[in-house]
């Protein structure tokens, strides 16, 4: 199964077991996990496939895991569909393991987006992801930089954020309000 953000924009952003379940439950393609530990991965991904859903494990929150390349290369064998990090290091690493992945950048200031954009030219990430999402001239900037997918995600707590964020030039958001999982 591959990310498919014309029909299904909108990522379950979880972070508890009973979070896991409504999103695993939902209309939404796609969960990122962003709490875990390295006993209960495998298990996850499998009853996230399951129910079809694609899981993408955010590294940096993994309890139990080292930060690096020897990290990445144990979660490949788990079952997982991608990883997540704010690392470029780890995001090198994923590449050289064939892991899909997702690059987080936090638009903070006006040199947020020069610096995102040398990161990316060094890590070569599948997709990045953006937050805050609301940070709508920092998603459009990016979208006319690179070719790479963009996830909008952080603060999005209603449809009308979705459709500005996917209108900056954003290919899908992710969010943990569940009200949002739904068309």
């Amino acid at each position: 199964m591959k990310l498919d953000y014309e029909n299904y924009p909108v990522i379950a952003a979880v972070r508890s077991d009973a979070d896991f379940e409504v999103a695993i439950s939902s209309e939404v393609q796609t969960v990122f996990l962003l709490k875990s530990n390295i006993i209960e991965v495998e298990s996850l991904a499998k009853r996230a496939h399951e129910k079809g859903k694609l899981l993408f494990l955010h590294v940096d929150f993994v309890d139990g895991l080292s930060k690096d390349a020897a990290g990445v290369r144990y979660l490949s064998t788990k079952g997982i569909d991608g990883i997540i990090s704010t690392r470029t290091g780890v995001i090198s690493a994923a590449k050289e393991v064939g892991i899909t992945c997702i690059q987080r950048f936090f638009m903070v200031d006006s040199r947020s987006v020069d610096t995102a954009l040398e990161a990316l030219k060094q890590s070569k990430a599948d997709l990045i992801e953006i937050m805050p999402a609301l940070a709508y001239k920092s998603i459009t900037k990016m979208k006319n930089s690179v070719a790479t997918p963009i996830i909008a995600g952080g603060l999005i707590e209603f449809k009308e954020e979705v459709y500005s964020a996917l209108s900056a030039g954003a290919s899908m958001i992710s969010t943990g309000k569940k009200e949002l999982w739904v068309d």
